[in-house]
C-alpha cells in the first residue's frame, strides 16, 4: 500500500482543483440520436440486427435501445415507445431461436471464422440488463418466451463459467448477479458476490488483473465494467477500492493523446485511437487528509478521455452511465502535468513525461507460452511525441522476432507460416527474442533498462535531451558467439514517404524493401521524426505482426512494423537519435 500511496501523490497535485464529472445531458443526447440508427439496423422479420454474416453480439444492441425506452427524461422522446420496445423484444427472440439446448451461440466471427459454441459474456450481460429494463412492460407469452431461453443460458453460466478468475467469468458474474435480482434467485446473487470478492482479491496492488504475467491493460477496462456494474447493481462496498487502485493504474498508463499505453500488455498491441474508460471509474472515493490529497481520479481519467474524444460515446457506454453511473468532482491526471514520473509495481514498469515526450519502459518478463493468446514479452519500450504521437514501441506479438528489442542467433527460426491454423509459437534451437531477466533503472534523466538473453547482456537507455530531440542508445555485451542485434520498432504511417538523406525515397505500403545504411545515408524521416542511422544498420518493412484473433494468424499491413536493425558484429553500442521536425524544417 505504501507504493500504490507514493504512485497516488505522484500522480496527484497536492492542492489540485477538482472539475466535475456531470456528462448526462451530453450522454443522453448520444443515446437519443442512435436510436433511429439502431432501429433502421434491425431486419424487422427476424429481429436480428446487423449485417451478414450474422453474429450473436450484433444482438447487443438491445441494451441501449432498451435504456432509451426506460429512460424518463423530457429530452428523450423514446421513452416508452411502442416502437423501441418492439424492436427490442424481438432482438431477444433471435437470441432465443439461436441458441442450443445448453443455452449457446455459435462464436462467429464477421469474418465467418468460427470458434465453437459460447455462453457470449458480452451478449448475456446485455440480454438480462435489458429484460430488467422491460420485463413489467412485456406481454406474458413474450416475457415467458425470453425467461426460458434466459434461464437456459443463465443456469449454465452458474455451473460452469465461474471456475477461476479471469475478465469472461467476471463479466458473467455481473451479469449472474443481475439475472439473480430478475429471477429472485438469491443462489445466483449470492454466488456472484462471491465471485466478485475472489476478482477483488486477485487484483495487484498496482491495480492490475493478471491473466500470465503482469498486466492486460485493454482487458482491465473489462474487470473495471464488470465490478463497476456489479456494484451499481449491489452497492458492495467491498469492490471500491478496487475500482480506485485500477483507476490510478490507467491514469499512469495513458499516452496524453489519450490511447492506451500498450509496452506493459501481454495480450494486445498498441491501437490508435482515445480510450474511454468504463461505468466503474465514476464510483471513485473522496478523500483528503494530511498526507495524501485525492478526489476521484477515476472520474479525472473519464473527463479527460471524454474531453479529448469531443464527447463521442457510443450507444452502449452511453446507456451504462446513464443507467449505473455516478457524477461528481473529478481529479486532473498526470498526463495532463508537464513533469511526471512514477515507477509501478515492484520495479516493473516506469512512466517518464517531460512534455512534451511521453517514455514508457517495462521490466515485465515471462516464460514464453505457447497460448495463441499470450504474447511474448519482447518489445519493452516505448516513446511518445505530443506532435507526433506514438514513435517507438507498438507492444509485443508471436512468432515475430523483429518486434523484440534484441535477437540472439538466427532470426529465420521464427517466423509464421501463411495459413497455418496451429504453429508451433517456440523458434527452433538457435534463436533466443525474448529475455531470461529484466532490470529496470529508474533515473528520471536517463531511465534504462538491463535484459538477459542466454549469456548475452543487454541494455537500452533513454536520454531525452530537449523538446525535440531524444537518443536511444542500445549495448550489448557481444559475449556470444551467435549474432546479436538490436532492433528499434518504428509505428509505421501507411501512405506516407520515407526519405533519406542518400536521396532514396518511398512511400510506405505494399511494397516491401530492405535497405542497407549505404542505401539510407545518415539518416531517414518519416512521420515528422529524422532517425539517425548507424554506418552498419539496415531497416526493414514491412514486420507483420501474428493476430490471435485470426484463425490463421494473418494480420493487416497497418499492424506491422517498420524496424530499424543494429548489429554488434562490430561494437558493442549504438546510439540512434529521433529529431522532430519543426514545420518549417519540413
Amino acid at each position: 500500500m505504501k507504493a500504490l500511496s507514493t504512485l497516488i501523490c505522484m500522480l496527484l497535485a497536492a492542492n489540485a482543483t477538482a472539475a466535475e464529472w456531470n456528462p448526462r445531458e451530453k450522454f443522453l443526447r448520444s443515446l437519443v440520436d442512435d436510436v433511429p440508427k439502431m432501429l433502421k439496423n434491425q431486419n424487422r422479420e427476424t429481429g436480428r440486427f446487423g449485417d451478414q454474416p450474422w453474429i450473436c453480439t450484433d444482438q447487443n444492441l438491445v441494451f441501449p435501445l432498451a435504456a432509451a425506452w426506460a429512460i424518463k427524461d423530457k429530452s428523450n422522446p423514446y421513452y416508452h415507445s411502442a416502437e423501441v420496445l418492439e424492436a427490442v423484444m424481438k432482438g431477444g427472440d433471435a437470441l432465443v431461436t439461436d441458441q442450443d439446448k445448453n443455452g449457446m451461440w455459435t462464436f462467429r466471427k464477421k469474418d465467418n471464422s468460427t470458434w465453437g459454441q459460447i455462453l457470449m459474456p458480452w451478449t448475456y450481460s446485455r440480454w438480462i440488463r435489458a429484460f430488467s429494463l422491460i420485463k413489467d412492460a412485456m406481454p406474458a407469452e413474450r416475457r415467458q418466451h425470453w425467461e426460458k431461453g434466459l434461464l437456459l443460458g443463465f443456469s449454465n453460466i452458474s455451473k460452469s463459467c465461474l471456475g477461476h478468475v479471469h475478465n469472461i467469468p467476471s463479466h458473467h458474474a455481473m451479469a449472474l448477479y443481475c439475472a439473480g435480482q430478475c429471477f429472485n434467485r438469491d443462489d445466483w446473487k449470492q454466488q456472484a458476490r462471491t465471485f466478485m470478492g475472489k476478482v477483488v482479491a486477485a487484483q495487484t496492488p498496482g491495480g492490475w488483473w493478471v491473466e500470465h504475467n503482469g498486466p492486460v491493460v485493454a482487458y482491465n477496462f473489462v474487470y473495471g465494467e464488470a465490478l463497476g456494474i456489479y456494484y451499481a447493481m449491489s452497492r458492495d462496498a467491498s469492490v471500491l477500492e478496487a475500482l480506485r487502485r485500477a483507476a490510478v493504474f490507467h491514469g499512469t498508463f495513458v499516452y496524453p493523446d489519450g490511447s492506451i499505453v500498450e509496452t506493459v500488455d501481454e495480450r494486445n498491441p498498441y491501437e490508435a485511437g482515445t480510450a474511454h474508460g468504463k461505468v466503474g471509474f465514476t464510483f471513485t472515493p473522496v478523500e483528503r487528509n494530511a498526507s495524501l490529497s485525492f478526489t476521484a481520479e477515476g472520474r479525472g481519467f473519464l473527463l479527460r478521455q471524454f474531453r479529448l474524444r469531443n464527447w463521442s460515446v457510443a450507444a452502449d457506454e452511453a446507456a451504462a452511465h446513464l443507467l449505473y453511473g455516478e457524477t461528481g468532482p473529478a481529479a486532473p491526471l498526470a498526463a495532463e502535468r508537464d513533469e511526471h514520473f512514477a515507477v509501478v509495481g515492484n520495479n516493473e514498469a516506469l512512466v517518464l513525461r517531460r512534455k512534451p515526450w511521453f517514455i514508457c519502459l517495462s521490466a515485465f518478463i515471462c516464460e514464453q507460452s505457447t497460448s495463441r493468446w499470450i504474447q511474448d514479452r519482447q518489445n519493452f519500450v516505448s516513446i511518445f511525441h505530443d506532435r507526433t504521437g506514438l514513435i517507438v514501441g507498438g507492444g509485443n506479438t508471436k512468432m515475430q522476432p523483429f518486434w523484440s528489442n534484441f535477437t540472439v542467433g538466427d532470426t529465420s527460426l521464427l517466423q509464421h507460416k501463411p495459413g497455418d491454423e496451429n504453429p508451433k509459437f517456440k523458434p527452433k534451437p538457435g534463436l533466443v527474442h525474448i529475455p531470461s531477466a529484466a532490470k529496470l533503472r529508474a533515473d528520471k534523466n536517463a531511465p534504462g533498462l538491463d535484459l538477459t538473453y542466454g549469456g548475452e547482456d543487454c541494455r537500452i537507455t533513454v536520454q531525452p535531451k530537449d523538446d525535440n530531440k531524444l537518443a536511444l542508445v542500445c549495448e550489448a555485451s557481444r559475449k556470444s558467439d551467435k549474432a546479436v542485434e538490436g532492433h528499434v520498432v518504428f509505428l509505421p504511417r501507411l501512405g506516407t514517404a520515407i526519405t533519406c538523406s542518400s536521396g532514396k525515397s518511398a512511400k510506405l505500403g505494399d511494397a516491401a524493401f530492405e535497405w542497407s545504411a549505404t542505401d539510407i545515408g545518415s539518416w531517414f524521416e518519416h512521420g515528422g521524426v529524422r532517425i539517425s542511422v548507424p554506418p552498419d544498420a539496415r531497416l526493414t518493412w514491412p514486420k507483420k505482426r501474428h493476430s490471435p484473433y485470426t484463425k490463421d494468424g494473418r494480420s493487416e499491413l497497418r499492424d506491422a512494423r517498420l524496424v530499424l536493425c543494429l548489429p554488434f558484429a562490430a561494437t558493442t553500442k549504438q546510439e540512434v537519435v529521433l529529431k522532430i521536425r519543426d514545420t518549417q524544417e519540413r
